[in-house]
């Protein structure tokens, strides 16, 4: 078996992903894939339940047995950093080929024992920027050092995949992807939704997993009608409680969530036609301009952890990763074509 430590020196750029895909791509052509969240005491953060959203996704998709304390175990640094390292390891690396291990991001000492404890190869992900991040994978690169195996650069525009590709080859890292930006990868369920803006979902709860990639504001417009909210798909209209006639029109077209501000209730009839349509109904007591606040903030933090984004992803890794180099680098048998 292989350990593949997959980190990043900052947060949100897109490193469970990445190793979700990789993971789900070697499970589907015949590997055993285990996986390994080790939280390092000084530097843990768990949801308020206390359990990792991370580690939670990552068993369902892999289907693993491990309970998930067991994937994503706390160990104090001031214990033996190493040995407790290894028996976390151990419990869940037990008939895998491979144990994909996401790393808590910027490089620590602690954080370099685990990767010399396991001789795990590690993949750094970057996230683009207006500054291009050769400089950061230079510095990587040296302190990786013989471990490294390469980097993905994510969120790119497509207008700038070529010129960025060119600049970050010159690093003298191994460069395993430059990922184009793709918005359905990073978006809001509508339950996320509701509980970032602290609204109560009014009817059709089923729908709360579905995924809302756009944002339309009804009150940017003194007279909205279908063909104004007809533009965008897949939406979460926000419209303050006095306008039922945005509501209603923002109704007719292909919306997510319908977020009522101003903890106004919707008049019946646009409740009615909300529950024919099957659109849930966000109502939260803030008003537009804060609730809009409240979703650039949660959309800035958003984590891949959305079963239903998959098939998007497995699309752009195939297209875009170089997977014969991580099989190459892990020492596995050749891969099978990708299965869809």
């Amino acid at each position: 078996m292989v350990a593949l430590y997959v980190t990043s020196v900052e947060k949100a750029v897109g490193k469970t992903a990445v190793g979700a895909g990789l993971g789900k791509y070697l499970l589907d052509n015949g590997k055993k894939v285990g996986f390994l969240k080790p939280l390092i005491a000084a530097t843990a953060s768990l949801s308020p339940e206390g359990v990792d959203s991370d580690a939670v996704f990552m068993k369902h998709i892999l289907a693993l047995e491990e309970p998930v304390d067991a994937l994503c175990p706390v160990i104090s640094d001031k214990d033996n950093l190493t040995s407790s390292i290894k028996e976390a390891y151990a419990r869940v690396s037990q008939g895998k080929d491979v144990v994909i291990i996401e790393g808590m991001g910027k490089p620590s000492p602690a954080y370099f024992k685990v990767v010399e404890a396991l001789d795990a190869r590690v993949i750094i992900v970057e996230g683009y920027s207006d500054r291009l991040p050769t400089a950061r994978l230079i510095t990587s690169g040296e302190e990786w050092g013989e471990y490294l195996l390469g980097a993905v650069v994510n969120k790119v525009p497509r207008s700038q995949l070529e010129h960025v590709s060119g600049e970050v080859s010159k690093a003298g890292v191994s460069i395993l992807g430059v990922f184009p930006e793709d918005r359905a990868l990073f978006t809001l369920t509508v339950g996320e939704l509701a509980e970032h803006i602290h609204g109560e979902i009014l009817n059709s709860a089923e729908k709360s997993g579905e995924l809302v990639e756009n944002i339309m504001l009804g009150a940017m417009t003194v007279d909205p009608g279908p063909e104004y909210f007809g533009r965008q798909a897949d939406k979460a209209v926000i419209v303050r409680g006095e306008r039922p006639d945005m509501q209603l029109a923002a109704l007719e077209t292909s919306t997510r969530c319908l977020v009522i501000t101003g903890d106004t209730a919707p008049i019946p009839t646009v409740l009615y036609n909300a529950e024919s349509t099957k659109v849930p109904i966000i109502l939260t007591k803030g008003n537009v301009v804060d609730t809009v606040a409240d979703i650039e903030d949660a959309l800035g933090k958003v984590r891949f952890n959305q079963e239903s984004k998959l098939p998007r992803l497995s699309e752009i890794m195939v297209q875009y990763f170089n997977f014969q180099a991580v099989y190459q680098g892990l020492g596995l048998a050749n891969q099978r074509r990708p299965i869809h």
